[in-house]
C-alpha cells in the first residue's frame, strides 16, 4: 500500500512538473501583440500620422505612396527589412519601436522623436494587427545573438575586401561599393518594383544605421523583401565582421560633413581641361546636399542623387569647377535639357524605371545566385545624365538672390548645363523654370568622365565672360547645383537640386600673418626700450640730486670737526 502511494505521488509530481514546464514554455513563446487598449491607442496615432503613406489598411497604398521611392512598407506582408531576427522572420516588438523612433534615412519615413515611449510602443502593437503572422505562436520572433564589434584593423579590412568580391557583393554594390554593380539596374523587390542597392561609400544613407554593429546585423539577417540576402548561416562571424570592416572603410565610417561654401583656389598655371580632375589636387573638397524639386510641376520627391562633391580653382583668365556624384550607371545615349517638359501624369508615379523582365537576382534561398553580367540587361533610358551650375547673371548688390529654381523675371541666372550625352556643355539664361533661353556666348567649356560608379565633370568659364557676371578674387557669389539621373527618367524640373550656397574667390596672394606680427612685435619692443630709457634718465637724475642733497644735509648737521 505504501509503495503504491509513493508511486502515485511520484507520478503526480512528474505530471505536474511537465504541465508547469509546458505552460512556462507556452507563455514564453506567446505572441507579443499588446493589449486591446494599446492597439486601439496605436490605431489612432497611426491613422493620424502614418496612414497617408502606409494606407489605412497597412498595405502601403496611402494617397502619398505613388510619389514615394522606395514605396512605403506593406505591413500586411509581414516582411520587414530592419530586424534582429533571422532571415524571413518577423521583427520583434523592440525592432518595430526602433524603426518608428529612428526612421529610415534618405527616405520618406521620418524619425519620430516627439512621440513618448508609450506612444511608439502602442503604434508598434497596432502594426501587428495587419498581419496574422504576428498572432501565430509558431511565428513568434526570436532575436539572434549580435555581439559587440571587435577592433577593426588593416588586415581585417583587406580580408573583408576579398570576401566582398568572392561572395558576389560587387555584382550589386559595385567594386567600390557605389551601387553600380552590373546587376544593379535590374534589381526588384518582392513586389516587382525596382530597387537600388545601397551606396556603401555613403554610410550616412544606410536605412538601418551606419555603425559597424548595424552593418554586421544587416549582413547577418539580410533585408526581407529585397534581393539583399542573409549571410548568418553562409559565413562565420569573423568573415562577416571582416566584410563589415571593409564596408565601414569605404566611407570612413563618418558623416557627410555638409557645408555651405566652396573656396576657389588660385593657380599660377593655366587650367588644362585635358588634365581633368588632376587640376584640382590642391583645392579643398566640400559636399553639398541635394533635395528633390517639389515646388513646381515636374516634381521629383526622392531623387537618387543626394549630394555632390565640389572643388573650385581659377587662374588669370578662367574659373573651373569639378563636380562629382555617384550614379548607378552612365546614361549617355539619351538626351536632356533644363526645360524639357515632364507630363503631369508622371507626378502620380514614382518616376522609377521599369524592371527588366526575367532578370535573376540573389534570393534568401540562394544568396550567391548568378546575376546578369552586363548592365545592358536593363534597357537604356531615353534621357541622359546631366549636371548644372547656376550663379546670378549679375553680381548681387544686396542680400536678395534670384529664385533658386532657375531665377525669376527680376533676377536672372547664368545656367551652365552639361548634357552628358554631348561633348560640351551649354549655357542658358534662366528667368524661371518656364523661361529659359539659350546663351550662345561660347564661353563655357567642359570635360566629363564616368568611372566605377562616379561621374567627374569639369565646367570652365572665363572670369570676364562675354555675358554674365564677372568674377574677381576676394569676391563672394551665390552658387547652386542640379543633377539629373537619366536612369530615373529625370529631366527638366524633375531633378535633384541644391539651395543657394556660396562661392568665395581666394585672393591672388594670401598675406602672411608672420610679417605683420613681427613688425608689431618689433615696434612694441622698441617702444618699451624707449620708455625704459626715458624713465631711467628722468628718475635717475632726480635720485642723484636727492642723494646729493641728503649728503650735504648730513654734513651740515655734523658741525665742524674737532
Amino acid at each position: 500500500m505504501t509503495s503504491r502511494v509513493l508511486v502515485r505521488a511520484a507520478l503526480g509530481v512528474w505530471i505536474a512538473s511537465v504541465l508547469v514546464v509546458s505552460t512556462g514554455v507556452g507563455r514564453a513563446a506567446a505572441p507579443d501583440t499588446g493589449t486591446d487598449a494599446q492597439r486601439e491607442a496605436g490605431k489612432k496615432l497611426y491613422l493620424k500620422n502614418c496612414s497617408q503613406c502606409h494606407g489605412e489598411k497597412g498595405d502601403g497604398e496611402g494617397y502619398a505612396a505613388p510619389h514615394l521611392q522606395p514605396r512605403p512598407r506593406n505591413f500586411t506582408s509581414g516582411k520587414f527589412k530592419i530586424r534582429t531576427t533571422p532571415n524571413g522572420a518577423l521583427p520583434t516588438h523592440q525592432d518595430l519601436v526602433n524603426i518608428i523612433r529612428r526612421g529610415m534615412p534618405y527616405t520618406s519615413m521620418p524619425a519620430w522623436p516627439n512621440f513618448s515611449d508609450g506612444e511608439v510602443s502602442d503604434i508598434a502593437y497596432f502594426l501587428t494587427t495587419f498581419s496574422a503572422d504576428f498572432s501565430n505562436p509558431e511565428r513568434v520572433p526570436q532575436p539572434i545573438s549580435l555581439p559587440s564589434a571587435p577592433k577593426s584593423t588593416k588586415d581585417t579590412i583587406a580580408q573583408g575586401k576579398k570576401l566582398f568580391e568572392d561572395n558576389g557583393c560587387i555584382k550589386c554594390h559595385g567594386t567600390l561599393g557605389r551601387g553600380d554593380g552590373p546587376s544593379a539596374p535590374t534589381l526588384v523587390d518582392d513586389w516587382g518594383r525596382p530597387i537600388r542597392p545601397a551606396d556603401l561609400a555613403q554610410s550616412w544613407t544606410f536605412r538601418g544605421g551606419s555603425s559597424r554593429e548595424d552593418i554586421f546585423r544587416t549582413m547577418t539577417t539580410g533585408l526581407n523583401g529585397t534581393p539583399m540576402p542573409a549571410f548568418g548561416d553562409a559565413l562565420p562571424p569573423e568573415q562577416r565582421w571582416a566584410i563589415t570592416d571593409y564596408i565601414d572603410s569605404l566611407s570612413g565610417g563618418g558623416q557627410p560633413a555638409y557645408t555651405n561654401i566652396v573656396v576657389a583656389r588660385h593657380l599660377q598655371d593655366q587650367i588644362d581641361l585635358s588634365k581633368g580632375a588632376a587640376n584640382f589636387e590642391s583645392a579643398r573638397t566640400v559636399r553639398f546636399p541635394l533635395i528633390g524639386q517639389i515646388t513646381e510641376p515636374g516634381r521629383d520627391f526622392h531623387p537618387p542623387t543626394t549630394s555632390v562633391l565640389v572643388q573650385a580653382i581659377y587662374d588669370a583668365d578662367s574659373i573651373a569647377f569639378l563636380v562629382r556624384w555617384h550614379d548607378i550607371r552612365a546614361d549617355k545615349e539619351g538626351k536632356n535639357g533644363p526645360s524639357v517638359a515632364v507630363p503631369m501624369e508622371e507626378e502620380e508615379e514614382s518616376g522609377a524605371p521599369a524592371a527588366a523582365a526575367g532578370a535573376p537576382a540573389p534570393s534568401p534561398d540562394n544568396p550567391f545566385a548568378e546575376a546578369p553580367a552586363a548592365p545592358t540587361s536593363a534597357p537604356p533610358s531615353e534621357f541622359s545624365d546631366a549636371v548644372a551650375i547656376q550663379i546670378p547673371s549679375q553680381v548681387p548688390t544686396s542680400a536678395r538672390k534670384p529664385y533658386f529654381i532657375f531665377g525669376d523675371a527680376q533676377n536672372s541666372v547664368d545656367l551652365w548645363f552639361y548634357d552628358l550625352s554631348r561633348p560640351q556643355p551649354l549655357q542658358f539664361t534662366g528667368q524661371g523654370s518656364t523661361n529659359i533661353t539659350a546663351n550662345d556666348s561660347g564661353d563655357l567649356t567642359g570635360a566629363a568622365n564616368y568611372d566605377q560608379g562616379e561621374w567627374s565633370v569639369v565646367l570652365k568659364r572665363p572670369l570676364h565672360p562675354n555675358s554674365g557676371a564677372t568674377l574677381a578674387p576676394g569676391q563672394f557669389m551665390p552658387i547652386a547645383f542640379s543633377v539629373w539621373d537619366g536612369f530615373a527618367r529625370e529631366r527638366g524640373n524633375r531633378r535633384a537640386l541644391s539651395l543657394w550656397y556660396s562661392l568665395y574667390m581666394e585672393p591672388l596672394e594670401v598675406p602672411s600673418a608672420a610679417g605683420p606680427m613681427l613688425k608689431i612685435a618689433l615696434f612694441i619692443f622698441a617702444l618699451e626700450v624707449i620708455v625704459i630709457l626715458w624713465v631711467r634718465k628722468r628718475y635717475g637724475s632726480r635720485t642723484r640730486d636727492a642723494l646729493g642733497a641728503r649728503l650735504r644735509a648730513g654734513g651740515a648737521a655734523a658741525g665742524p670737526s674737532v
